[in-house]
C-alpha cells in the first residue's frame, strides 16, 4: 500500500546537493550544444548593430560588403547570411564560454531551486509545494545563477555579435576588450536585465510544477497508472511540460532579453547608446516599437522549446537514476 508521502514526486523530496549539481550541469551542457546555432541567431536579431549584406562582387572574386541600417530579418534569412558571409562555424560562436558557463549556471540554478524549495517546505511558513514556494524558489535560483555567471554570458554575447570575417576575436581578446573599455563593471553589464528576467524563471517554474503535479496526480489516480520508477512516457510528459511552460514565460517577459543584449553590445563607432535597464527599454520601445522589443522572439521560442525540454528531461532522468 502506497501512503501519501510515498505518492509524492520523488524528485521533490531528494536533497542531495551533489546529485542536483551533477544533474543540472549535465542537463545544461546537453541543451547548450544542441541549440547553439539558434542562440547565435537570436542574439544577432536582438542586437541593434548594423547588418552586413553583400552588394557586389569585385574582380578576383572578392566580395564587397557594406554596413546598412539594421533591417528586420527572419530566422532563415539570418542563418543564410551568417553561413554565406562568415561560414557555418560562426553558428557556434560563443559555444566555448557557453559550455564553460552553462554547467555551473544550471548546477547553481537547480541546486538553489531544490534547496530553497526544501527549506521553505520544511519551514511551516508556507503551504508545502504551493505556488508561493515555487515562486520564491525560482527567484532564489535565478538571482544566484545570474550573479555568479554574469561575466561568462557577457563574453559569450560579445563573441556571438562579432560578424567580422577576417579577424574574429577570441575569448582572451574579448576579455581584454571588455576590461579596457568598462573595467570590471563591464563583465556585469546587463545584470539588471538578468534580474528582471528572473520573473521569467519564476513564471516558468510555477507553470512547470503545476503541470508536473497534474501529471503525477493523473498517474496516481489509476487513469495513467502509478510506478515507483517513472516510465519513458512520464519523462516525455515532463519534457513537454517544460517546453510549454518555458514558451509561455518567455513570451510574457521577452523584452528583457533584448535589453540585456543591447546593454552588453559594443557599437561599431565606439559610442555607448544604452546605459541602464529602464533607459534601454524605453529607448528601444520609442525608437523601434514592438518589433524592436520582440526582435528574435521566434528564434528564441524555436530554441527554448527543445533546449528546455532536453534540459529538464536530462535533469529528471539523472535524478531518477540516482534515486533508483
Amino acid at each position: 500500500m502506497i501512503n501519501d508521502e510515498e505518492m509524492k514526486s520523488h524528485r521533490a523530496t531528494h536533497n542531495s546537493t551533489l546529485v542536483h549539481l551533477a544533474a543540472g550541469g549535465v542537463a545544461g551542457t546537453v541543451g547548450a550544444v544542441v541549440t547553439c546555432p539558434l542562440e547565435v541567431i537570436k542574439t544577432r536579431l536582438q542586437s541593434s548593430i548594423p547588418v552586413f549584406k553583400h552588394v557586389s562582387c569585385l574582380p578576383g572574386h572578392a566580395t564587397l560588403s557594406i554596413a546598412i541600417e539594421k533591417v528586420p530579418m527572419g530566422v532563415i534569412a539570418c542563418t543564410k547570411h551568417i553561413v554565406k558571409t562568415e561560414g557555418a562555424k560562426s553558428l557556434f560562436r560563443g559555444l566555448c564560454p557557453n559550455l564553460v558557463g552553462v554547467a555551473p549556471s544550471r548546477a547553481i540554478y537547480f541546486t538553489a531551486y531544490a534547496k530553497t524549495k526544501s527549506l521553505l517546505n520544511k519551514s511551516g511558513l508556507l503551504r508545502q509545494d504551493s505556488s508561493s514556494v515555487h515562486m520564491l524558489s525560482g527567484l532564489s535560483a535565478g538571482v544566484a545563477s545570474s550573479t555568479a555567471t554574469s561575466p561568462i554570458w557577457v563574453i559569450k554575447t560579445r563573441l556571438q555579435l562579432d560578424s567580422s570575417v577576417v579577424h574574429k576575436i577570441g575569448v582572451p581578446d574579448s576579455i581584454k576588450e571588455i576590461y579596457m573599455k568598462d573595467g570590471l563593471r563591464g563583465f556585469y553589464r546587463g545584470l539588471s536585465a538578468s534580474y528582471f528576467g528572473v520573473t521569467e524563471t519564476v513564471i516558468h517554474l510555477v507553470i512547470y510544477e503545476k503541470i508536473k503535479a497534474k501529471i503525477n496526480h493523473y498517474r496516481r489516480s489509476g487513469k495513467g497508472g502509478f510506478y515507483d520508477k517513472p516510465r519513458f512516457e512520464t519523462f516525455f510528459e515532463y519534457m513537454l511540460a517544460a517546453g510549454v511552460s518555458k514558451s509561455i514565460a518567455c513570451t510574457l517577459t521577452y523584452p528583457h532579453e533584448v535589453v540585456r543584449t543591447r546593454l552588453r553590445q559594443f557599437e561599431h563607432d565606439g559610442k555607448r547608446r544604452y546605459y541602464s535597464f529602464m533607459q534601454t527599454l524605453l529607448k528601444v520601445g520609442f525608437e523601434e516599437g514592438a518589433r524592436g522589443l520582440y526582435g528574435g522572439l521566434s528564434t528564441q521560442l524555436i530554441r527554448q522549446i527543445p533546449n528546455t525540454g532536453i534540459m529538464f528531461l536530462t535533469y529528471e532522468i539523472i535524478l531518477s537514476f540516482f534515486e533508483s
